[in-house]
């Protein structure tokens, strides 16, 4: 029974001791060097969306050609398939 009352005394302390940590770091407003800190941010985040649709981009322009150069490479094999039959035929 007397253990109860000593961990509400050691919790009561350790709320206590956290308020006194936790507290001071909320403010109503950000300070000048933490607006700073998010402007820097949102500009890096900015920064970061426009390379990764820049890569997009470039990534659809790449399978683009891709599927073009996979056309010529299937054509390509039709006709070596005519000439090679036109060849047996031929001799």
């Amino acid at each position: 029974m007397q253990k109860t009352p000593r961990f509400s005394l050691v919790g009561a302390a350790l709320l206590i001791f956290m308020s006194f940590v936790v507290l001071p770091g909320c403010t109503r407003h950000p300070s000048e060097e933490e607006m700073a800190q998010l402007n820097a941010l949102k500009s890096e985040v900015t920064s970061l969306q426009n390379e990764i649709s820049s890569k997009q981009q470039e990534k659809a322009a790449l399978q683009r050609e891709i599927a073009v150069k996979d056309g010529k490479l299937q054509q390509c094999a039709k006709d070596k398939e005519i000439v090679q039959q036109r060849l047996k035929d031929w001799k």
